[in-house]
């Protein structure tokens, strides 16, 4: 039987409809409900995500232990198999909470989480953070793209509260030292200037203490 929008299913019969429908893009079970993707427009999403996906990646590039991915299937917990647009994981060897399984799925929380939202009606910023706070992960960025608005929430004490920019505009992440963000810059689809403020974040000196540590943790 194929998936439809309002199933309500085990992770494991989610999974294995999901998997017998290879022409499906995205499905997401969000605590127990099955939601479905409709076609994804370009410039409202699809060039979006590049831009968030290469400052991400560019990231990873200059950080050891640490990987971006889009689109993984996170096992979190049993009724819950999210989808997200992008992510940025500490590897276990370096010390990171989420690994790849047997199935080839992430299982348990990355640190770090980024969906694209319509606005801020979207379960994005709903169903979906309830379900990446309770599971752990540490950050979670969502870009309003109608509404022009980007929300950086993180962890504390349990609770996501949202991250506030410093006096120059920009965002800095609490568990990735030196992945900066300039939302001005990302918003108005200016991709070097959203790299050119990243490259200012890997020149400081607490990315260079966080690459070290990740490098201790792995025995490299």
């Amino acid at each position: 039987m194929p998936l439809q929008n309002g199933d309500h299913l085990t992770r494991e019969e989610f999974e294995r409809r999901y998997e017998a429908m290879p022409h499906l893009k995205k499905a997401e079970l969000i605590e127990g409900v099955v939601y479905l993707h409709s076609a994804v427009k370009y410039e409202d999403h699809s060039r979006p995500q590049t831009r968030l996906l290469t400052w991400l990646a560019m990231y990873e590039l200059a950080t050891p232990g640490v990987e971006a991915s889009d689109n993984p299937t996170l096992r979190l917990g049993l009724d819950n198999d999210p989808q997200p647009d992008a992510l940025l994981r500490i590897t276990p060897a370096a010390g990171g909470r989420s690994r790849i399984g047997q199935e080839g799925y992430v299982e348990g929380p990355p640190e770090l989480v980024a969906e694209l939202a319509a606005s801020s009606a979207s379960y994005d910023l709903h169903a979906k953070l309830h379900v990446y706070r309770r599971s752990g992960v540490q950050e979670y960025l969502v870009w309003r793209v109608l509404d022009r608005e980007i929300d950086w929430f993180s962890l504390r004490e349990g609770q996501y509260q949202k991250m506030t920019a410093d006096a120059s505009g920009i965002f800095r992440s609490e568990v990735f030292p030196g992945l900066w963000l300039d939302p001005a810059a990302l918003l108005n689809a200016d991709l070097a200037a959203v790299l050119k403020t990243l490259e200012r974040g890997l020149a400081d000196p607490s990315h260079a203490a966080f690459a070290e540590r990740l490098r201790g943790s792995s025995g490299r």
